[in-house]
């Protein structure tokens, strides 16, 4: 199959680490995250520096005071802040950043997945949001954290960590009730999706990432994109939890009932009917029963930002239509 723009050389590679935040290629050696020992001030206290903060990588980041300038190594990263009404704080961001539309202006310290440390540093960041799990690599955030900067790590693997995330950027932006304000309307949205889908069969779902030179790519095992279709109501089919990949004969043998096409978003080329004339496709249940459905949405569904649940809700829809009509 001829890729798409998005996963052409050397995108592919880029894409995977800044545009999905899913995780790295394989044979990359990462250290376990911990999402859940990521601590922010309670609920009814503001930020009180100096501040510190247990990131998603379980490294203690010190805060002298509360930042003003401010990067962002991941898109994700960069929604979070601007959804915080902070946005004018960011001194750089990543190429891939497309949202909010300010963004398009500030200055790109990552291009093609590649951190420019010296720009990093000559942008003089009081605060530097990372991505985990090798998405920024380790070895940059290291160096960026020898050089004396704060350096805070972010990697969710659940719904529920990409809210801890909100709440954990908040509590270093001095805007704890902002960002509790902003949890608090995704977990009513999250809990609206939930009742929607309580008692529903959950169909064996399988979504599409890419397809680039012969390899599947689709939610890596403990992934929070695994996390989001099983709280949309289906089954996940996941593949290799650090490279996302997935062989064919596995993917045949988890026979798909549904099949979700992520990558149709950048390719309009990527459609049911082209999925049914791959080889070996058309032995799934999926495929046989016309259940192949087309995603648009799908930076919202892979990017663990604010604007999650848009992607929650899209996967519900798809997975079973007519669940949040009415």
């Amino acid at each position: 199959m001829t890729p798409h723009p998005r996963l052409a050389t050397p995108f592919l590679v880029a894409v995977l680490l800044s545009a999905c935040a899913s995780a790295p290629p394989a044979g990359t050696s990462a250290p376990s995250p911990s999402p859940a020992s990521s601590t922010a001030p309670s609920a009814s206290q503001q930020s009180a520096f100096p501040l510190t903060l247990t990131d998603d990588a379980g490294r203690d980041v010190s805060l002298e005071s509360e930042p003003s300038r401010v990067v962002s190594l991941a898109p994700s990263n960069t929604e979070i802040v601007c959804a915080l009404d902070t946005c004018d704080r960011l001194v750089g961001v990543t190429d891939f950043d497309d949202y909010p539309a300010e963004v398009a202006d500030i200055d790109k310290v990552v291009t093609m997945a590649q951190v420019d440390v010296e720009a990093v540093v000559a942008a003089e960041p009081d605060l530097v949001l990372a991505a985990g799990n090798e998405l920024t690599p380790t070895a940059v955030i290291d160096q960026l954290a020898d050089l004396g900067l704060a350096v805070l790590v972010l990697y969710p693997e659940s719904l529920a960590e990409v809210t801890a995330d909100i709440e954990l950027v908040g509590a270093a932006l001095g805007r704890t009730d902002a960002a509790q304000a902003l949890v608090e309307d995704m977990e009513a949205r999250i809990a609206t999706v939930e009742e929607a889908v309580a008692g529903q069969d959950a169909p064996r779902t399988f979504y599409e990432v890419s397809v680039f030179e012969g390899t599947i790519y689709t939610a890596g095992e403990g992934s929070f994109l695994a996390s989001l279709i099983e709280t949309a109501g289906g089954e996940p089919i996941t593949g290799d939890a650090l490279s996302t990949a997935i062989e064919l004969e596995e993917l045949v043998a988890a026979d798909p009932e549904l099949i979700l096409l992520g990558d149709a978003t950048y390719d309009p080329s990527i459609t049911a009917e082209s999925v049914a004339e791959r080889p070996g496709w058309e032995t799934m249940t999926a495929v046989a029963d016309g259940r192949v459905v087309v995603m648009t949405d799908d930076v919202v569904i892979t990017r663990p930002g604010p604007r999650i649940v848009d992607g929650l809700e899209a996967l519900a829809r798809a997975i079973h239509p007519g669940a949040l009509e009415g």
